[in-house]
Protein backbone atom coordinates (compact mmCIF):
# COMPACT_ATOMS: atom_id res chain seq x y z
CA UNK A 1 0.00 0.00 0.00
CA UNK A 2 1.24 3.79 -0.27
CA UNK A 3 2.25 5.88 2.49
CA UNK A 4 -0.07 9.30 2.53
CA UNK A 5 2.21 10.81 4.68
CA UNK A 6 4.67 11.29 2.06
CA UNK A 7 5.66 15.27 0.93
CA UNK A 8 2.90 16.27 3.02
CA UNK A 9 4.97 18.88 4.89
CA UNK A 10 5.29 20.50 1.18
CA UNK A 11 1.21 21.31 1.37
CA UNK A 12 2.14 23.66 4.35
CA UNK A 13 4.54 25.71 2.79
CA UNK A 14 4.06 29.06 0.10
CA UNK A 15 3.00 27.60 -3.51
CA UNK A 16 4.12 23.89 -2.53
CA UNK A 17 7.72 24.37 -1.75
CA UNK A 18 7.99 25.62 -5.42
CA UNK A 19 9.49 28.61 -7.06
CA UNK A 20 12.22 30.00 -9.42
CA UNK A 21 15.50 29.15 -7.90
CA UNK A 22 18.22 32.54 -7.38
CA UNK A 23 20.92 30.52 -8.78
CA UNK A 24 19.81 28.93 -11.99
CA UNK A 25 16.84 30.64 -12.47
CA UNK A 26 14.80 27.55 -13.22
CA UNK A 27 10.98 28.37 -12.87
CA UNK A 28 8.29 25.51 -11.14
CA UNK A 29 11.29 23.83 -9.33
CA UNK A 30 11.03 22.80 -5.69
CA UNK A 31 12.96 25.17 -3.26
CA UNK A 32 13.73 22.67 -0.97
CA UNK A 33 17.10 23.25 0.14
CA UNK A 34 18.92 26.13 2.04
CA UNK A 35 22.15 27.78 0.89
CA UNK A 36 24.12 30.04 3.35
CA UNK A 37 25.92 32.75 1.53
CA UNK A 38 29.09 34.41 2.22
CA UNK A 39 27.46 36.67 4.35
CA UNK A 40 25.89 34.61 6.27
CA UNK A 41 22.28 35.15 4.44
CA UNK A 42 20.10 32.13 4.17
CA UNK A 43 18.50 31.12 0.96
CA UNK A 44 16.17 28.46 -0.76
CA UNK A 45 17.84 26.81 -3.86
CA UNK A 46 16.88 23.54 -6.06
CA UNK A 47 18.98 20.13 -5.76
CA UNK A 48 21.19 20.97 -8.67
CA UNK A 49 22.49 24.41 -6.53
CA UNK A 50 22.61 23.23 -3.39
CA UNK A 51 26.32 22.24 -3.49
CA UNK A 52 27.14 25.31 -5.75
CA UNK A 53 29.76 27.53 -4.40
CA UNK A 54 28.49 31.46 -4.62
CA UNK A 55 29.79 34.31 -2.71
CA UNK A 56 26.28 36.59 -3.64
CA UNK A 57 23.29 37.01 -5.65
Amino acid sequence: MSKQYRGKALWKLPSRGRGTCPVCKAGRIKLLYEMILGSGDKIKVCKRCKNKKVESI
